[in-house]
C-alpha cells in the first residue's frame, strides 16, 4: 500500500490544481483549495503553488487544458532549476485511470487526487482492526480501476529489453497483462476477505449494542474538525484523541454520560467532508451504524468557519443517504470563541453580518431556529456548556419516556 503513504520525516511539497466551472465559481473553488491545502498539511505535505482554470467541465484526458498543463510543467522545471523540487501535484477532484496516466506522463512526477489524499490520511489515522480493515478496503476499491497505471513502468522498459524484440511494449505486452490480471484477482480476493472480516466485526458490534442497558443513544455528527471529540471529552470526562487536524477520529467511540441523575450513551463518529468518495462512505458503513441506531443526533457545527452553511448541507446530505434525515437532531454551534462580532448600536436599516452581530443576537437568527433546538457553545472555553447540558437532559429524558415508558428514567446518581 505504498501508493498512498506520502508522509515522510521531511515534508514534501505540492502544487494544487482545480477547475472553475459554472457549478463551482471562483470563490467556491478557492474554498475547496483551502480545504485541499488543509488535507495536504494534515498528511504532512506543504503547498507551494496553486493553479486554476476556467472550464465548462474538467477535461476527460488531462483534467485541465494543454496550455495550463504546460504552465504547470514549466513551473515544476523552474523550481527544479533553483533546486526547489516539487514532490507532487494534487488535483481537487477524483481522477480517472486515464487522466492519472496521461497527466503523470506529461508532468513526470507523482500525481494524487483528493480521494487518494484522503485515503492517505485515513491510513495514518486508523488505529483499530475495524478502522484499518475499512481503510484498506477503500484503498483497494480505489486502486482496482487504476491498476493499469501502476504497470506503466513496463512501457518505459520496453525499448530493447523485451523478450519479443519488437517496438514499444510488444515484447512485454503478454507478461504485463498476465501480471495485471493476477494483481486484479489478488485484489478482488482481498476485497472479499476484508468485506467478510468487516461483516464479522459488524456482527460483534451489533451484539455489543444489544447488550447495552436500556439507555438512550446520542451520536455526535458533523463536518471534520468541528470539535466533536472535544465535546465528547467534556461531557463524558474521557480522553478521546482530539487535535486541529482533519479526520482526527476514525473509530467510533462510545462513552456513558450522566447529566444530573440521567445516564445515556454518547458516540463520536468520523467527520465528513465535501467530495467524500462514495467507496469511503461504503467502507465505513459499519462505523456509521452508531449514527443509524442513535435516538438523538448532536450535529456539531464550527460557526467560525466561513463556509459553515455548506458544511451543514454536506452533513445533512450524508445523513439523508444513511436514512437518518428524520432523526431528532440538535444543532450545536461550536467555536463561538473564534467567531468575530463587533458590539455597536445598530439601527434597523443596518444589514447584519457575521462581523457585527452579537452572541445574544445569534440566538434570534435563522441559525437558532434550525431543527428542533439549537445551542451556541465553545467547548474549548467551556462557554454555555450548562445550557447544552440542560437541553440535553431535557431531550434525553423525553426520548427515554417515549422509548421506555415502563422504565423510570430517574436513575440513582453515579
Amino acid at each position: 500500500m505504498k501508493e498512498f503513504i506520502i508522509s515522510e520525516a521531511k515534508a514534501e511539497t505540492a502544487i494544487l490544481v482545480a477547475v472553475i466551472t459554472k457549478n463551482q465559481d471562483e470563490e467556491k473553488t478557492k474554498e475547496y483549495l483551502d480545504e485541499l491545502e488543509f488535507l495536504a498539511d494534515t498528511s504532512g505535505v506543504k503547498t507551494v503553488k496553486r493553479f486554476t482554470q476556467h472550464l465548462d467541465a474538467p477535461i476527460s484526458t488531462t483534467y485541465v487544458g494543454k496550455g495550463k498543463l504546460d504552465e504547470i510543467k514549466q513551473y515544476i522545471q523552474r523550481e527544479k532549476d533553483f533546486e526547489r523540487e516539487v514532490g507532487m501535484v494534487i488535483f481537487d477532484d477524483e481522477l480517472s485511470a486515464k487522466q492519472l496516466r496521461i497527466i503523470e506522463g506529461e508532468l513526470g512526477i507523482k500525481i494524487l487526487d483528493r480521494t487518494s489524499l484522503i485515503l492517505d490520511i485515513f491510513a495514518m489515522r486508523a488505529q483499530t482492526a475495524s478502522a484499518k480493515a475499512q481503510v484498506e478496503l477503500a484503498q483497494y476499491q480505489y486502486m482496482l480501476p487504476r491498476l493499469q497505471r501502476l504497470w506503466t513502468h513496463l512501457e518505459r522498459q520496453a525499448g530493447g529489453s523485451g523478450s519479443g524484440g519488437g517496438k514499444g511494449s510488444v515484447g512485454l505486452r503478454g507478461p504485463g497483462e498476465t501480471q495485471l490480471e493476477m494483481d486484479r484477482r489478488i485484489i478482488l480476493q482481498r476485497v472479499a476477505l476484508l468485506k467478510q472480516r468487516l461483516e464479522e466485526i459488524n456482527k460483534q458490534k451489533v451484539t455489543q449494542r444489544k447488550n447495552r442497558s436500556a439507555m438512550i443513544r446520542v451520536s455526535l455528527i458533523g463536518y471534520t474538525n468541528v470539535g466533536k471529540s472535544t465535546i465528547m471529552n467534556m461531557l463524558a470526562k474521557s480522553d478521546v484523541f482530539a487535535e486541529n487536524k482533519l479526520f482526527a477520529t476514525l473509530d467510533t467511540t462510545v462513552r456513558k454520560v450522566v447529566i444530573e441523575n440521567l445516564p445515556f450513551l454518547l458516540s463520536d463518529t468520523v467527520g465528513f467532508i465535501r467530495k467524500l468518495p462514495t467507496h469511503l462512505v461504503d467502507s465505513f458503513k459499519s462505523t456509521l451504524d452508531e449514527v443509524r441506531e442513535a435516538d438523538l443526533l448532536l450535529h456539531v457545527v464550527d460557526i467560525s468557519h466561513p463556509d459553515f452553511e455548506e458544511q451543514i448541507k454536506v452533513v445533512e446530505e450524508i445523513m439523508k443517504d444513511l436514512g437518518c434525515a428524520d432523526k431528532p437532531t440538535m444543532i450545536v454551534f461550536n467555536k463561538i470563541d473564534a467567531y468575530s462580532w463587533v458590539e455597536k448600536d445598530w439601527d434597523d436599516l443596518t444589514e447584519k453580518t457575521k462581523e457585527n452581530i452579537t452572541l445574544e443576537e445569534l440566538k434570534h437568527t435563522w441559525m437558532a431556529k434550525m431543527k428542533d433546538s439549537c445551542i451556541f457553545i465553545s467547548a474549548k472555553e467551556k462557554t454555555n456548556i450548562e445550557e447544552l447540558k440542560t437541553e440535553l437532559y431535557k431531550r434525553v429524558a423525553e426520548l427515554h419516556v417515549q422509548k421506555y415508558p415502563y422504565n423510570n428514567f430517574l436513575y440513582p446518581s453515579s
